[in-house]
């Protein structure tokens, strides 16, 4: 049996550490990145299996990192983890090539059965439960800021201008957001 190779992309060190630990005694061999830069230089080196892409890198995107390896290659299976589950997120993750879209906390149980979801024509579980919960504003808000940053490529600049505001005061947005 060959090794499974299994890229996570985590900038929590602490978060990184656990999971490879985690996956490394299930028989995967494990690469981890922090950034985008990180990404590109393991994908040179190694075309990973499964992907494990957090949503957000200090105040970039990870969906930057899901497109990056699914353009390498793609077969690779890409679990999104992220503590501001949207749909909009969910969405574009799906849509650059992840394979599945996970909230915090989940566990290495979960992130495995999500890698063994994507086999065939597994295309979905029609037994997902409804939930009749609201959604807050921060939520919104943070649903169309991401939108508008995937939009435009990640380019804060860009989507600071189209979202009417400074970009210094979307970037401290950005920052503001921290991963549960």
């Amino acid at each position: 049996m060959s090794e499974k190779h299994l890229l996570i992309v985590e900038d929590d060190g602490a978060f990184a550490r656990t999971l490879r630990r985690s996956f490394e005694r299930r028989g995967y061999l494990v690469e981890v990145a922090a950034d985008q830069g990180a990404v590109t230089s393991a994908l040179a080196e190694r075309t990973p299996d499964f992907a494990v892409v957090d949503l957000k890198l200090g105040a970039t995107s990870g969906l930057a990192c899901v497109q990056a390896i699914h353009a390498h290659d793609a077969t690779t299976r890409i679990v999104v983890l992220t503590g501001y589950a949207s749909i909009a997120t969910a969405v574009q993750a799906i849509k650059l090539g992840a394979t599945n879209y996970l909230a915090k906390p989940s566990n290495t149980d979960d992130i495995e059965a999500a890698f063994g979801q994507t086999d065939g024509a597994a295309a979905g579980n029609v037994d997902t439960p409804l939930t009749n919960r609201p959604t807050s504003i921060k939520t919104l808000e943070w649903e169309h800021i991401h939108q508008t940053l995937a939009a435009n490529d990640f380019n804060i600049s860009e989507t600071a201008r189209q979202l009417g505001m400074h970009r210094r005061t979307l970037a401290r947005k950005l920052e503001k957001q921290t991963v549960k």
